[in-house]
């Protein structure tokens, strides 16, 4: 063995005996500080048999967290990320009671809730020893990188170095919208992005459009090519992830009307976030653009809503609906979970953030906040899972990906659309997880200048936020309470009691009372109960027995009192509705209509969607073209003086119409790749995110990464879908690829093992 051999050697020995020590000494603490934890015999031991039970007790502990930690967690990988989670807490406190059970003489006892108190205490600080022993030692750090470098270079039989042709990582910071970006990097929130601005420069936009957040043409300038840009683009009418995401990963988000819909030729109400939904909206796009995805050839999809093509998946929803592609999504608990010590700090995060959210949600209720919304139950589970759990396990795969040398990996991070959702987009609560997300961004980074291939990081979301008190807090009853009692259904007592529910009774009275056209049923069939969906500040009105699309004139025999109903109500900007003889109409307050076909011909500044900005009247118009929008479809109101929608739902800060930031969300580029789109123009649409992406991936990769022939096209005719590349080659390079799964695996995580992380604390 070399010297360097014996030096390595040596110094991984005296880790393992530090921690050994440490932990000994935390039993011994523990032992005397804890009442039904002891390392003696009830007769009494002298201090040298108590520390040398300790030190039994200790070692035992490490072996067994190193040798059965993983083999548990493989065989739970079935359980909900969410129990599993709890159940760290529980597994570790079982280990430690097995080796206590190992000390000779049975001079080891605790009880069992005591031994989860005592394991994960033991867990914490043993992590955070070899973490501080690590951080000090940057030689161990690099011989990592290096050893993962060569495995990578072996099986690809590439020669050594950083100078073939970078990677690319997309990190989508879900719902930030541009404007939120902007302040948060001017105000010290994300020093990160903020530096990487400094560097770049900026597109001309400062993120102060005003409060109406409708972003001008974005005007392109040279920068300095060693930093980032940032620049705006414009969602479609429908501002959701699942909309924007499947644009920007599969190039076409045809079809795809809100975050949910009814499919009356099934009866089957899609929802973007259910597995089986996110499949088949997934398969549809791929046979629209006989294209596999942005991600096809060696690329990873990590914590999506779809897969993009890519081989290597983990907290893939659209995956989850499929067995065995399912167990492999959610392989990525495992790469992570298996390390106990991970476990523990991401558990003991998990707790801070539920504690967290329950103090701020009482501090909300005391300082009687408004906008306000109930976020008792379950929600700080899930706001911890989102904020925590799907964090640290999203990027300690997408560290994996780059010290395997991925080509192209596309991460999401849910953590401030969940908070702002609950406690507004420009709320304290949200600005604080933005810095979190900042410390992840520059664990990313660095992490970045260490990987065998150089990368690119490109920064961008999926949708922005628009505060706004609920619909239902604003007037008192739901949209689907209006659309009944517009209808002459029943609705509840409180919605009867309300303003908006006897008007909407009083408008059907009198309009009963027509008189009875010639030829026109005295006494109709009953209809079925309307089906009234929410997205966000996008409602979806849907007649199950009207076969396809219903039209003005069917609603109007039908429910004479409804669309005025709609129409006229403060709380409601304008209906989009078929007509039998002018085509799709717009109806807004004080009977104002609008064929779709004349939008284009209205300035800015004129009818019901001047308000909305530039761009609206182009995605209604494309909505109206999909072969699932709704009979109705109902945009809440906007002012633009406050930048405040009414979300039909219950969030105060909420996504999935027009009006507002939702609409606005960012792109933030490597100033040495080509500027997204031509200098006068703004990007528009999810699909042209894909097309320019796309670009970018040719701009920075070998030639086998697929190349559409509409990459080249303009981006205005961002609808036209994709060529396909050559399937066969995409699939044997992301086969190969494959085996480097195992490389970010447990224990092998230099960013957490070796290196303290940044933003991951609780």
């Amino acid at each position: 063995m070399s010297d360097g051999r014996w030096r390595t050697a040596g110094r991984a020995l005296l880790r393992v005996i530090a921690v050994w020590a440490v932990s000994t000494l935390t039993m011994l603490a523990l032992a005397g500080i804890l009442p039904d934890f002891q390392l003696q015999s009830d007769d009494g031991d002298s201090v040298t048999k108590i520390a040398f039970t300790a030190a039994w007790g200790a070692g035992a502990f490490g072996l067994l967290s190193a040798l059965v930690w993983p083999v548990l967690v493989r065989a739970l990988l079935i359980v909900p990320a969410l129990v599993l989670g709890m159940l760290v807490f529980f597994l570790n406190g079982s280990l430690l009671l097995i080796a206590l059970r190992l000390i000779p003489d049975g001079r080891g006892a605790a009880a069992p809730e005591t031994a989860v108190v005592v394991a994960a205490v033991m867990s914490a600080v043993a992590s955070a020893t070899s973490t501080a022993l690590a951080v000090r030692d940057d030689d161990a750090y690099r011989r990592r990188l290096s050893r993962l470098a060569d495995r990578r270079r072996r099986r690809s039989g590439a020669d050594g170095g950083r100078s073939g042709p970078p990677g690319t990582v997309f990190i989508q910071l879900d719902g930030v919208g541009h404007d939120v970006l902007a302040r948060a990097a001017a105000d010290g929130l994300m020093p990160t992005v903020a530096a990487w601005l400094a560097k770049g420069g900026s597109d001309g936009s400062d993120g102060s459009a005003g409060a109406d957040g409708n972003a001008g043409a974005v005007r392109n300038t040279v920068p300095d090519r060693t930093g980032h840009r940032l620049t705006p683009w414009r969602t479609d009418w429908s501002s959701q992830t699942g909309a924007s995401q499947l644009g920007i990963l599969h190039g076409s988000n045809f079809d795809v009307p809100a975050f949910r819909w009814y499919e009356k030729e099934t009866g089957t109400v899609m929802v973007s976030s259910r597995p089986a939904s996110a499949l088949e909206l997934q398969r549809r796009a791929v046979r629209r653009t006989q294209d596999p995805g942005l991600l096809a050839v060696d690329g990873a999809s990590r914590g999506n809503l779809f897969g993009g093509g890519a081989d290597q998946l983990a907290l893939v929803l659209s995956m989850a609906a499929r067995f065995g592609k399912g167990r492999r999504s959610r392989a990525g608990y495992f790469a992570y979970f298996s390390d106990p010590a991970n476990a523990v700090r991401t558990a003991l995060s998990f707790v801070a953030e539920v504690g967290r959210e329950i103090w701020q949600s009482t501090r909300a209720r005391l300082r009687k906040d408004e906008p306000r919304i109930k976020r008792g139950g379950l929600y700080p589970f899930i706001r911890a899972f989102a904020t925590v759990v799907e964090r640290d396990v999203v990027v300690a795969a997408l560290i994996g990906d780059m010290f395997a040398g991925r080509t192209a990996v596309y991460a999401d991070l849910v953590a401030y659309d969940e908070v702002a959702h609950h406690s507004g987009p420009h709320s304290h609560d949200a600005e604080k997880v933005l810095e979190r997300l900042d410390r992840s961004l520059a664990l990313i980074a660095g992490v970045a200048s260490r990987t065998p291939r150089r990368y690119r990081v490109v920064l961008l979301s999926d949708h922005g936020q628009s505060p706004g008190e609920t619909f239902a807090g604003a007037y008192g009853l739901t949209l689907k309470d209006l659309v009944r009692a517009g209808c002459g259904l029943p609705v509840s007592r409180r919605a009867q009691r309300t303003r908006s529910g006897s008007e909407a009774r009083d408008a059907v009275r009198i309009a009963l009372h027509r008189p009875v056209a010639e030829g026109e049923a005295e006494h109709p069939a009953k209809p079925s109960d309307p089906v009234v969906l929410a997205s966000g500040n996008l409602g979806l009105i849907s007649f199950p027995d009207i076969a396809g699309r219903a039209t003005r004139q069917q609603l109007d025999h039908r429910h004479p009192a409804l669309l005025s109903t709609l129409a006229n109500h403060p709380g409601i900007g304008f209906l989009l509705v078929r007509d039998e003889e002018r085509g799709s109409v717009l109806l807004a307050a004080g009977g104002a209509e609008v064929p779709v076909a004349e939008l284009a011909a209205q300035r800015d500044g004129e009818g019901p969607l001047a308000v909305f900005g530039p761009g609206a009247a182009e995605v209604v118009r494309r909505t109206d073209t999909f072969p699932h929008v709704a009979d109705v479809m109902v945009n809440s109101m906007y002012d633009p003086g406050t930048g405040r929608v009414h979300a039909f739902e219950e969030q105060i800060g909420s996504h999935g119409g027009l009006g507002g930031e939702q609409s606005r969300p960012f792109l933030l580029w490597p100033a040495d790749l080509s500027a997204p789109c031509p200098e006068g123009t703004e990007l528009a649409g999810a699909e042209q995110v894909h097309t320019v992406l796309r670009r970018w991936l040719r701009e920075c990769s070998e030639p086998q990464v697929p190349t559409p022939a509409s990459a080249s096209s303009s981006l205005t005719s961002s609808s036209a879908p994709p060529a396909g590349p050559a399937a066969a080659r995409a699939a044997d390079d992301t086969a190969a690829a494959a085996p480097d799964a195992a490389l970010p695996a447990a224990g092998a995580n230099p960013a957490v093992e070796d290196r303290a992380v940044p933003g991951q604390a609780p």
